[in-house]
């Protein structure tokens, strides 16, 4: 249920065919809107819904694998919940049939970055070490290539974090880099949204191993309600050993520091030495679309943040920038749907770090240009551009406002799919123009 259009339908699709299964695929989308998709499952013996559900083939099967995109009040799901039909996900049936450890890896922010670099501190010491997770693909393709002896590291999303639930499962070593307000269209309250990523470390056993970010209050209080063996990892609270690297390794960004430390922890629990992870610190590069520099063009240096698709995460990137270059002025492109949030300090510190505001059209940015409203702006050169319906027109606006020395990021702190595909296309896209400017 829901092929999707990121990749992890396709592996599921690919394995439950090799593993004999008869697999009928159905999406709400048309066959044009999934081409990139379905063009990788053109070939094989699939039967295909596309453009709608249809009651029948939720009440006449005998396992449903829905995609995390699927909401749980689908009509479609309590139909078969009606009828007995048991619903999973590709994490809860990879749980069962993974022969190897897993460490997994969830937060609201900061995961992928984390998940990358314990993959690649492990990888300096052992020799097979698999990488998979919410990573665009379905982690089901890489069972093929894991046996006892692996160590394999999972990032972990709530949606499939709450595939664990039926199968009571935990990973044997569970990290959680951060928890805020993020989903809320998705989940009834802060509080649901919490639980979900509770789960990867609920069933977890005393012998198992649980890192946490002291830093964070809320992860904080997880540690009261483990079995297993806790440790804390604080940006505040920095190894003595490490505090020189930071500035050796010119590691910006008190989170970029946060998801460093957490890695680390781990690397350390599997005894990986100092000098193989400064080696690879050393050599490491952020993941696109977080915090990422893209060109300077004519003294203008362009960010792409499209990761952050919530006002927290956009905070932490203006934050970070305005420290960097005091003396530049930001022209910030932000908005576009909304997922329940709440916009007021992003209003605030977009009030004290932001010349010009472009938002893209949307629910969001309708919360965000009202709770600037309501705050007194004291810089008169502050403005607003609403209403912006392109990556093309947003790019094109900021070289015609910034100047030499100034900066422009793309942090939209909002869901991406009223203009854009997804947050990848939303950032693929402002790479694109900024790089046609570049060419003029």
């Amino acid at each position: 249920m829901g092929l999707g259009i990121v990749g992890g339908g396709v592996g599921v699709v690919k394995f439950l065919v090799k593993a004999g299964a008869k697999v009928l695929v159905t999406d709400l989308k048309t066959k044009k809107q999934l081409e990139s998709s379905f063009k990788k499952i053109r070939q094989l013996p699939v039967k295909l819904v596309l453009g709608k559900h249809r009651p029948q083939d939720f009440k006449n099967t005998d396992l449903i694998i829905r995609n995390p995109g699927v909401s749980d009040n689908s009509l479609y799901l309590k139909i078969a919940e009606k009828n007995g039909v048991p619903i999973d996900n590709d994490v809860g049936i990879f749980f069962e049939l993974c022969p190897a450890p897993i460490v997994g890896v969830t937060g609201t922010k900061g995961k992928s970055t984390v998940v990358t670099l314990i993959h690649q501190f492990l990888k300096s010491k052992y020799p097979d070490v698999i990488l998979a997770g919410n990573i665009g693909t379905s982690p089901l393709e890489s069972l093929k290539k894991i046996n006892k002896g692996s160590k394999v590291v999972l990032e972990l999303s709530s949606w499939q974090l709450e595939g664990l639930k039926n199968h009571k499962m935990s990973p044997q070593v569970a990290l959680i880099t951060n928890i805020y307000p993020e989903h809320l269209n998705r989940y009834k309250s802060l509080r649901a949204y919490i639980n979900a990523k509770k789960i990867i470390f609920l069933f977890q056993k005393p012998g198992d191993n649980l890192f946490l970010n002291y830093d964070d209050k809320i992860v904080r209080e997880f540690s009261k309600k483990a079995n297993s063996k806790v440790y804390f990892f604080s940006e505040k609270k920095i190894p003595k050993y490490f505090k020189k690297n930071i500035e050796d390794l010119k590691i910006k960004g008190e989170h970029n520091i946060s998801n460093v430390l957490a890695a680390i922890s781990v690397a350390n629990l599997y005894k990986v030495p100092f000098k193989n992870i400064r080696r690879v610190l050393g050599k490491f590069r952020w993941l696109p679309g977080r915090e990422e520099f893209i060109a300077e063009i004519k003294g203008v240096k362009y960010f792409n943040d499209t990761a952050a698709t919530m006002p927290d995460a956009a905070i932490f990137a203006i934050k970070t920038l305005s420290r960097e270059f005091p003396r530049a002025k930001i022209i910030l492109i932000a908005g576009g749907q909304d997922k329940n949030l709440n916009y007021k300090k992003f209003a605030k510190e977009i009030k004290k770090n932001v010349r010009y505001l472009i938002l893209f059209s949307g629910n969001a940015s309708a919360k965000i240009k009202k709770g600037i409203g309501s705050l007194k702006i004291s810089k008169k050169t502050f403005s607003i551009f609403p209403n912006i319906n392109s990556m093309e027109r947003a790019v094109k606006l900021t070289s015609q406002l910034s100047g030499r020395g100034d900066i422009v990021l793309l942090s939209p702190a909002a869901a991406s799919f009223n203009l854009f595909t997804n947050e990848f296309d939303r950032g693929e896209q402002f790479n694109k123009f900024v790089k046609k400017l570049k060419r003029n």
